[in-house]
């Protein structure tokens, strides 16, 4: 059974990226709300939740599959989540499904595309992602989709809640450690705009990549 304790040694470094990558959006109105796929089934039930209190018409679940997530939504995140939130509700015309993106550059360049080939037009968007996926998401949507008004929304959870609703206190941490590290790197590669990193953030990464929490990194 994985531990879900987050061990005092890691706190104070795991909760200064915790908060770096919640982006602190305040959610408001939009023209929908795209459900990031990942792991993290939470992403399609916070989606559903925004819906029904009336956030955004419509939804767009986008996701195929990754190695950790071929188990768990063996037809795709994607359908998954629209399964997911049609059991909470959501009626299905309310819902779209794009299953190809393999990452969250074509989680936005194809569900772009989807609206458009549907003829729906959009100026902003909910984007509902994993609570350490939110400033990669957000860099990320605004090199691809530069005009489109963003907004980040994740459950909202503290950082033990959602290390324990994952159940796998190793496999967050070291989550939180690969996005850092996206978000460094990716600006100089072309796949999302550059993010001020304040000091603390380096150097609480830098520990953690020293402690070992280095499963997510890109070599």
């Amino acid at each position: 059974m994985p531990a879900v304790l987050l061990p005092d040694a890691y706190r104070a470094d795991v909760e200064t990226l915790w908060d770096y990558h919640d982006m602190h959006h305040a959610i408001r109105l939009s023209d929908v709300g795209i459900g990031l796929g990942s792991h993290d089934l939470g992403v399609a039930t916070f989606t559903a939740e925004l819906y029904q209190r009336g956030m955004f018409p419509r939804i767009v679940f986008t996701g195929a599959n990754a190695p950790t997530t071929i188990e768990r939504f063996p037809r795709g995140e994607a359908v998954h989540y629209r399964e997911h939130a049609l059991q909470l509700g959501v009626p299905a015309k309310a819902v779209l499904v794009e299953p190809n993106a393999t990452n969250t550059g074509q989680n936005i360049e194809f569900t772009r595309k989807l609206l458009t080939d549907h003829g729906i037009e959009v100026r902003s968007a909910i984007l509902v992602s994993r609570p350490y996926q939110q400033r990669r998401a957000y860099s990320t949507a605004k090199k691809v989709w530069p005009e489109l008004e963003i907004i980040c929304a994740s459950r909202p959870l503290s950082l033990d809640e959602y290390i324990a609703s994952i159940g796998d206190v190793t496999r967050v941490i070291s989550m939180l450690v690969g996005d850092t590290q996206r978000i460094m790197i990716y600006p100089e590669r072309g796949f999302a705009i550059p993010q001020e990193i304040p000091p603390e953030v380096e150097a609480a990464y830098e520990r953690l990549v020293e402690a070992g929490f280095t499963s997510r990194l890109i070599r």
